[in-house]
């Protein structure tokens, strides 16, 4: 075999390599996704889309593995550990104690993290400029939200004395939502008194402490099982003639009278963002932690009709959304 031969012998095979490699399938990203309620479809869907719009596609570059709790938040640490066990690349962990139960799992798998309230306190990272470890992402600091909910409650009940506030002390980020709460509503000289709900079991008792106690209004401090239970939360503020805010906007849609809080579309658009930002090398400790931009007031006309309410048009020039 001739020098030149050779040569040409070599350039055919370094090409074929070439164009076998350009042909391989690409890498595929593995990601799970860890909730405590039983997910919320059309902001999930914003997730996968912001995903999509990002170069992940499932089926092709993309593995998205999801464990929902259902509200059972006992569920979540064996949740948690099958997910580290499919050895992901990143994991989303949406509310405190999904991430909880993340961190407890793994302290080396990137986690991209959605929780209200603060961080800090919370003890899930040290800081938020430069988290450190293996957890970065979104914090909605709804107990910044606090007085802005306690606001618009009174609007809509101008004599408002007294507040319901129905909430989970298990979940750190809402003791401090609560906290936040107490310190808002002593400016205003309402009193706030606390309806605490753990487990599933707990509701009728709430609801029937809340009915001797007769609030002018209640506040729903949302994690995992007020989600999975709104059905029955709402019909009960409803069947009682108790004006409720809630803090994200299912409620409303499911019938609830209103919700100020993030948009939520915004906040799942940025983790899809964080998502990318890992898989491309980015160390999560080394990302801070954003707050939200962008804010909505939703209110159910329909409802405030059956409590009997007539808004003021003041609060409803105010509102993002209007449903009738």
């Amino acid at each position: 075999m001739t020098r030149g031969t050779s040569g040409l012998l070599v350039a055919l095979a370094l090409t074929s390599l070439v164009v076998l490699c350009a042909a391989a399938p690409p890498t595929v990203a593995r990601v799970g996704m860890l909730t405590a309620g039983s997910g919320l479809p059309a902001t999930r869907e914003v997730f996968h889309q912001s995903l999509r719009d990002l170069g992940y596609v499932e089926g092709h570059n993309l593995t998205l593995e999801q464990r929902q709790a259902g509200g059972q938040l006992e569920r979540l640490p064996a949740l948690a550990a099958e997910l580290v066990r499919g050895e992901p690349d990143v994991i989303v962990a949406l509310g405190p104690s999904a991430l909880r139960a993340a961190q407890q799992a793994t302290r080396t798998i990137p986690i991209v993290m959605l929780v209200s309230g603060d961080p800090i306190g919370a003890g899930f990272v040290p800081n938020l400029t430069r988290p450190g470890g293996n957890v970065t992402g979104m914090t909605t600091l709804s107990s910044r939200l606090s007085a802005r909910r306690l606001a618009v409650l009174r609007e809509v009940v101008p004599q408002l004395t007294q507040v319901a506030v129905l909430l989970n002390p298990e979940e750190d980020t809402k003791v401090v939502d609560w906290q936040q709460t107490q310190v808002a509503a002593r400016a205003w000289g309402v009193r706030v008194h606390p309806v605490e709900l753990r487990r599933p079991g707990d509701l009728a008792p709430a609801f029937a402490a809340m009915h001797r106690e007769r609030p002018d209004a209640l506040l729903v401090l949302s994690d995992g099982l007020t989600f999975r239970h709104r059905a029955e939360i709402i019909r009960w503020a409803t069947d009682s003639r108790v004006p409720a805010m809630y803090e994200i906007r299912e409620y409303v849609e499911a019938g609830g009278l209103m919700a100020y809080g993030p948009r939520r579309p915004e906040l799942f658009q940025r983790l899809a963002a964080y998502v990318d930002r890992i898989l491309k090398g980015a160390k999560p400790g080394e990302l801070p932690i954003e707050a939200p931009t962008a804010f909505e007031l939703v209110i159910n006309l329909k409802t405030a009709e059956a409590l009997g309410l007539t808004l003021p048009p003041s609060l409803l020039s105010q509102a993002t959304e209007v449903i009738r």
